[in-house]
């Protein structure tokens, strides 16, 4: 009996407050790619993602925490679809119809997933829509279910599994003696952790400097970026290549995501200038997921990330002086031991109070999610998977956010707006981009000239 972590419950409450959780990404796959053979090659290894043929099922009062079951009547159908783009579409029409695709509701009776192949892109090429509910997988499990189900060193007949027999749904028995065992069993640890009071002691000092950094820091700054989020999106993409971005990284003795992060504040910066808004002493607050996965066996699955907080600096031209704060700020924050989410909003009702204050948050500016993504290339059906763009979602006050993935040697990035709190996304965008090409080239081995013989 699988219930929702606690994680995996706080992706899954801002649905009822109008803010879907929703991930996923954006192809774009080298010539045509049938239907027939997609929705074949991906049934054929779903028994490598069990949670894509299961639902999620909520008991009533008293029963405990929604799970997950076996939906009855799975149908590979439902899930991969087909929508033609306009002839020789450009990216524009690509991201105009993932906007559209990504606002359908949806239905809780199925499994939390989607699939799309959107044919007609310019030079021969086909586009690919993958969307999963947060609840499912965070950035990093999601990346792992692409790899599953996209790598071409498996083919269908060596991953396919046995023929699919859903689990019946527990009844309302079962579910009540879980729910009983699992209170007995937080009871349990509550008593175990006041009966070792040093131990629980040292957890709670280990975990403090991250929790403050978050809660009790200096909140954000009003500026005219928060604003109450609506329903529709706007999309624009940034394709890059990994080894500048690295050599940069390196030149400056930071990181890959410092790099990132620095070219968003420059990306503020044109922003809120173009707005007439001050922003020489101005600094503001990225919310930053941090993966939790690592050292755990197997792939990664469901949601486990900590929280950082990384002011970003938006006073003067000098990227490479913003870089170096910005550096040292993470460096810093890396250091400490960070407690995965769930472990500080363990009840619903702690959860769905702290979203209802999301509206008026000022704990943060805009969101910033950096996931490592395949390092060797995909295919799907036989098509070369060329591009991945990551799709990240917006929460309460946050219209903006950030989503970057690595993915063979690219460094691709997407940028969600919402379509009315900030419909000038495309100056943020050309202040990220001009930021990003000046750390990128300032980092440039230089070749010695030598005369020619």
């Amino acid at each position: 009996m699988e219930r929702l972590s606690a994680q995996d419950l706080s992706n899954l409450w801002p649905d009822d407050f109008g803010w879907p959780q929703d991930i996923g990404v954006i192809g774009v796959l080298d010539g045509a790619v049938p239907l027939d053979v997609v929705r074949r090659t991906v049934e054929a290894r779903l028994h490598l993602v069990p949670r894509f043929r299961q639902r999620l099922y909520r008991p009533r009062r008293g029963l405990g925490w929604p799970l997950w079951v076996d939906a009855q009547d799975f149908d590979i159908t439902d899930h991969i679809g087909l929508v033609a783009l306009p002839d020789a579409a450009g990216e524009a029409d690509l991201l105009s119809t993932v906007e559209q695709l990504r606002r359908r509701p949806w239905d809780y009776s199925r499994p939390l997933w989607r699939m799309w192949i959107l044919p007609g892109l310019a030079e021969h090429r086909t586009g690919l829509y993958v969307r999963v509910h947060h609840a499912i997988a965070d950035g990093a499990a999601g990346v792992a279910l692409l790899g599953t189900l996209f790598d071409p060193a498996a083919g269908p007949d060596a991953a396919a599994g046995s023929r699919f027999v859903p689990a019946p749904v527990p009844s309302g028995r079962e579910l009540l003696a879980d729910n009983v065992r699992r209170r007995a069993g937080e009871l349990t640890r509550a008593a175990s952790a006041l009966g070792h009071p040093a131990r629980t002691l040292g957890r709670l000092r280990a975990g403090w400097p991250a929790v403050r950094e978050t809660v009790t820091a200096p909140r954000a700054p009003r500026t005219s970026l928060n604003r109450l989020i609506g329903e529709g999106r706007r999309f624009a993409v940034v394709r890059g290549a990994m080894e500048p971005v690295a050599q940069a990284a390196h030149a400056a003795g930071a990181t890959v995501n410092d790099v990132l992060l620095t070219a968003i504040a420059g990306g503020l910066r044109n922003l809120l200038r173009s707005r007439g808004e001050q922003v020489d002493a101005l600094v503001l607050r990225a919310y930053v997921p941090v993966a939790l996965h690592r050292g755990r066996s197997g792939p990664a699955r469901g949601n486990l990330v900590g929280v950082m907080a990384v002011p970003l600096p938006l006073g003067g031209s000098d990227t490479g002086r913003r870089l170096a704060r910005i550096a040292a700020e993470t460096a810093e924050r890396r250091k400490r031991f960070r407690p995965w989410a769930g472990a500080l909003l363990r009840n619903g009702l702690l959860q769905r109070s702290v979203l209802r204050r999301m509206p008026r948050q000022r704990w943060a500016n805009m969101y910033v999610a950096n996931v490592p993504g395949p390092p060797a290339p995909l295919s799907v059906a036989g098509a070369a998977v060329r591009d991945l763009f990551p799709i990240v979602p917006l929460t309460g006050n946050i219209p903006l956010g950030v989503g970057a993935l690595s993915y063979a040697g690219r460094f691709n990035l997407t940028v969600v707006a919402d379509r009315d709190a900030c419909p000038d996304v495309a100056v943020f965008v050309d202040g990220m981009r001009e930021d990003l090409g000046c750390l990128t080239l300032a980092a440039r081995p230089t070749v010695p000239l030598t005369a020619a013989s």
